[in-house]
């Protein structure tokens, strides 16, 4: 049994690869922003804002394929699972619905040379879902005005693939009852959210400095 990085009466965190953890399995939903698979890299812009403007971003491990998404999601089997994913990469296999994250006005300009921004991202419906009259709206809006910049939502996060609090809290409660597991726990958007709506969660996060935060 591996011992937590953190813990308190709701949250559990744990350091490493959610290959190797495996505690993250015993919860019974999946909501999580794995590698993607595109390489996402950043270099320094003259217009970036931030204090950490100056600092090429590299992205995050595992991201240049999806295995480490796949692997993941196979261990998981056929439980719900909400997964944030890209229009540039493979989807998912068995996804059933695309729900769809509406960002901030403004985003999606960078490397864009065409009339439309790339202001969204697709959330996957995965697993069994129990029978239920469809109330929520099938794509989620986050009140924040800016992802990057001084007060953009990563910035705040000190993670660059951070989601919004609110559009984490939304998701969540539209999830059956149980402990949420985020294998992909990055600045830990998916346990705040969690613990805020008073459900346990269980995280695993292989990069310490994301731990720390």
């Amino acid at each position: 049994m591996s011992e937590p990085y953190y813990q308190d009466d709701l949250v559990t965190l744990y350091h490493g690869d959610c290959l190797e953890i495996t505690e993250w399995l015993a919860a019974d939903v999946l909501v999580t922003d794995p590698p993607y698979g595109i390489g996402w890299t950043r270099g320094v812009t003259k217009s970036a804002k931030g204090p950490r403007r100056h600092i090429p971003n590299a992205g995050i491990q595992n991201d240049n394929d999806t295995i480490a998404r796949d692997d993941a999601l196979g261990a998981w089997g056929s439980k719900p699972a909400l997964v944030f994913g890209s229009l540039r990469a493979e989807y998912p296999d068995g996804w059933l619905r695309m729900l769809v994250f509406q960002k901030p006005l403004h985003s999606g300009l960078f490397g864009n040379r065409m009339p439309w921004r790339t202001d969204w991202e697709p959330i996957f419906v995965l697993g069994e879902w129990p029978d239920q009259t469809p109330v929520h709206s099938a794509v989620i809006r986050t009140s924040e005005v800016a992802a990057s910049g001084y007060s953009g939502y990563s910035t705040r996060a000190g993670h660059s693939h951070a989601k919004p609090d609110d559009v984490m809290m939304r998701l969540i409660e539209t999830c059956p009852p149980g402990v949420i597991a985020d294998p992909f726990a990055g600045s830990g958007s998916t346990l705040l959210a969690a613990r805020n709506a008073g459900r346990q969660a269980i995280g695993v996060e292989l990069e310490e400095r994301y731990c720390e935060l």
